[in-house]
């Protein structure tokens, strides 16, 4: 199921998580990332597609395995849109494994695990994995950073 595979990789962003200490980060760059990873959570617990796409950059790419790659922020909207139709997706583990700033570029891994409930009943689903999402500053984000690359795999 290939949205249900990206659904899992962009809601690792679930999470509120802070990133850890890090020398020579500018402070408002650690305030305004941890915003953004906060605002992804928010957005999602509500399916809120239209503020989950603000915090994306029009140039995404979101990799799951194999050929399953889904390029463009009108993509990853429209693939999330299909999927909040008919689940509730929640996360039961969302753990940042380690976040890296490095100039205008966040790269963060995290392993999570996200039950998904059809809306019209039905047993849940669960899909643990590990995911490493690159951010990138980018002014037209409501909090100045944007997700332009994504990679998901089964977590160990």
């Amino acid at each position: 199921m290939n949205v249900f595979r990206y659904l899992v990789a962009a809601f690792c962003l679930l999470s509120s998580c802070g990133s850890n200490p890090q020398p020579g980060v500018p402070d408002d760059y650690r305030k305004s990332f941890d915003k953004t990873i906060a605002a992804f959570g928010d957005a999602f617990a509500r399916g809120d597609v239209k503020e989950i796409m603000a915090l994306h950059h029009p140039d995404v790419i979101k990799y799951f395995g194999g050929n399953n790659v889904i390029k463009g922020r009108a993509a990853v909207g429209a693939a999330l849109a299909k999927t909040f139709e008919t689940t509730r997706l929640e996360f039961v583990e969302n753990r940042v494994e380690s976040t890296l700033f490095y100039g205008e570029t966040v790269i963060e891994s995290r392993i999570f695990t996200i039950r998904a409930t059809p809306k019209k009943g039905g047993k849940p689903t669960y899909a643990h994995g590990r995911s490493m999402v690159m951010y990138v500053r980018y002014k037209n984000s409501p909090y100045g950073w944007a997700s332009i690359r994504e990679m998901a795999q089964a977590a160990p």
